[in-house]
C-alpha cells in the first residue's frame, strides 16, 4: 500500500504540473505498476511487492473503494440539471448513446472472430451492447469538476453538459445491467416449484430495488437529513447506519447479478442533500478517494498487458475502438448540440467534456473481465482508451471553449434556457 500511494501520489502531481486531472495520473500509475512496465523490466520485484496473497486484499479494499465512490458519485447526482435543460440535454444524450451503440454493434461484427477479445461464451448481442455501454460512458464526476473548477457551474455549457452527461451515464449503467443479468450472473430462482430465469432475476429486482430506494426509500431517508439539518452535522450513530445501509444494498445488488456498484450509486441518489449530503461526502471522500481508489487502480493496472498491442492485428483493433470512441461520443454530442442552437465554441466544449470516460470506463471494464464478458486484450485496449480520451479533455477544452469565453457566457436562467 505504500508503493500503490506513493506512486499514485507523485504520478498525480506530474499530471497536475501539465494541466491534468488528479485521476488522470493515478490511472496512469495503476498501468506503470503492472505488467506493462514495472512487471516487463523487473518481474521479481512486481512479485514481491504484489504477491498472490496481498491480491486478494488489494482485490477486495478495489471493489469497497469503487463501492464507495459510485455511492459518491449517486450523492452528487443533481435532478435540478434536467428541469432547467431537459430537451438540449436529452437530445445531446441521445446522440451520445446512440451513435456508440450503433458503431459498438458494427465493431462487434468484426471483433467477436478476433481471439481474445471477448468470452467465447458471449453472444453477439451481449458484446454488442458491452462495447457500446464502454464507448457510450462519461467520466460524469471529472466533467463535474472541470465545470465546477472552471467557473461555469452557473452557465448555459455548464448546466447542459452536466445534465447530458448525467443521462448519458445512468443509461449506460442500465444497459451494463442488463448485460450482466443475460450473460448468467445471477442463478435461477425457484419458488413453489416454479423456476424463474436468471434475468428476470437480475433485471426484476434491479427494477424494484430502484422503484423502491427512489419513492419509499427517499421519504424514510429524509428523516435522517432533517435530523443532520437540525444537529448541524452527521453524528457518528448516523454515519454507522448510512454505510450499513450503502453495505446492504451493495450485497444485494450483487446478490441478484448485477454488480455491487449499482447498490450505492442509486442509494447515493436517493439520500437527502443538503447539511447531510455534505457532512457525509466530507467524512468518506478522503479516504475512498486518497486510499481505497489507488487499490482500484493498480488492481487494474496488474490486469493491463500493454504488450498484447505489439500485435499488429490488436494494433488494428485499438485504433478502430479508439476512432469509434472519439467520433461516436465527441463528435456526435457535438452534433446533436449544433441542431439545438448551441454556438460553435459551446457545441465543441459539450462534445469534448463527454468524450472523456475516465475513471467509469474502469468501473465498466474491469466488470466485464471479471464477469468474464472480455478477455485481457479487449480490457488493456479499452484502458488505453480511457486514458487518451481522458487525458484529451483538458488541452481540447481550452482549445475550443478558451478563457475568454468563460470570462462572457451567459448563466443558464439569463439565457432563457
Amino acid at each position: 500500500m505504500a508503493v500503490i500511494l506513493v506512486v499514485c501520489r507523485l504520478v498525480g502531481l506530474l499530471a497536475k504540473k501539465v494541466g491534468q486531472p488528479q485521476v488522470v495520473g493515478e490511472m496512469i500509475a495503476g498501468v506503470l505498476i503492472g505488467p506493462s512496465l514495472l512487471g516487463y523490466f523487473w518481474p521479481d520485484l512486481m512479485s514481491a511487492i504484489f504477491t498472490k496473497e496481498s491480491r486478494g486484499i488489494l482485490y477486495a479494499g478495489a471493489q469497497l473503494g469503487v463501492g464507495l465512490y459510485m455511492f459518491l458519485v449517486g450523492l452528487e447526482f443533481n435532478t435540478s440539471h434536467f428541469r432547467s435543460r431537459a430537451r438540449s440535454a436529452a437530445c445531446v444524450s441521445v446522440a451520445g448513446m446512440l451513435v456508440p451503440f450503433i458503431l459498438g454493434a458494427l465493431l462487434v461484427l468484426w471483433l467477436q472472430h478476433v481471439p481474445g477479445i471477448f468470452s467465447p461464451k458471449v453472444r453477439y448481442f451481449e458484446g454488442a451492447l458491452f462495447l457500446g455501454a464502454a464507448i457510450a460512458i462519461t467520466a460524469f464526476p471529472m466533467l463535474a469538476r472541470i465545470i465546477s473548477e472552471r467557473g461555469l457551474s452557473g452557465t448555459s455549457l455548464g448546466t447542459l453538459a452536466l445534465a447530458a452527461g448525467a443521462i448519458d451515464d445512468a443509461a449506460a449503467w442500465c444497459v451494463l445491467a442488463v448485460v450482466l443479468a443475460t450473460f448468467g450472473a445471477s442463478q435461477p430462482l425457484v419458488v413453489g416449484g416454479m423456476t424463474i430465469g436468471a434475468e428476470v432475476v437480475a433485471i426484476g429486482g434491479a427494477a424494484l430495488y430502484g422503484i423502491v430506494a427512489l419513492t419509499v426509500g427517499r421519504k424514510w431517508l429524509a428523516g435522517l437529513g432533517r435530523r443532520a439539518e437540525k444537529a448541524g452535522e452527521v453524528s457518528q450513530p448516523m454515519m454507522a447506519l448510512v454505510l450499513a445501509l450503502f453495505c446492504l444494498a451493495a450485497w444485494y445488488a450483487d446478490i441478484i447479478g448485477v454488480h455491487a456498484v449499482f447498490g450505492g450509486f442509486i442509494l447515493g441518489i436517493a439520500m437527502p442533500r443538503g447539511v447531510f449530503a455534505d457532512d457525509i461526502r466530507k467524512k468518506i471522500e478522503p479516504f475512498a478517494v486518497v486510499f481505497l481508489l489507488p487499490m482500484f487502480f493498480t488492481f487494474s493496472g496488474l490486469n493491463t498487458k500493454l504488450n498484447v498491442l505489439m500485435q499488429p492485428n490488436l494494433i488494428l483493433v485499438a485504433v478502430a475502438i479508439l476512432l469509434a470512441s472519439v467520433l461516436g461520443k465527441g463528435v456526435a454530442c457535438w452534433a446533436a448540440a449544433r441542431l439545438n442552437g448551441e454556438d460553435n465554441a459551446t457545441s465543441l466544449a459539450v462534445g469534448t467534456l463527454m468524450n472523456a470516460r475516465g475513471l467509469m470506463e474502469l468501473i465498466i471494464i474491469n466488470i466485464g473481465l471479471q464477469r468474464g464478458i472480455i478477455g485481457e486484450a479487449l480490457f488493456s485496449i479499452l484502458v488505453v482508451m480511457a486514458i487518451v480520451t481522458t487525458l484529451m479533455t483538458s488541452p481540447v477544452f481550452e482549445l475550443v471553449y478558451g478563457r475568454k469565453k468563460r470570462e462572457v457566457a451567459i448563466p443558464a436562467d439569463a439565457a432563457g434556457a
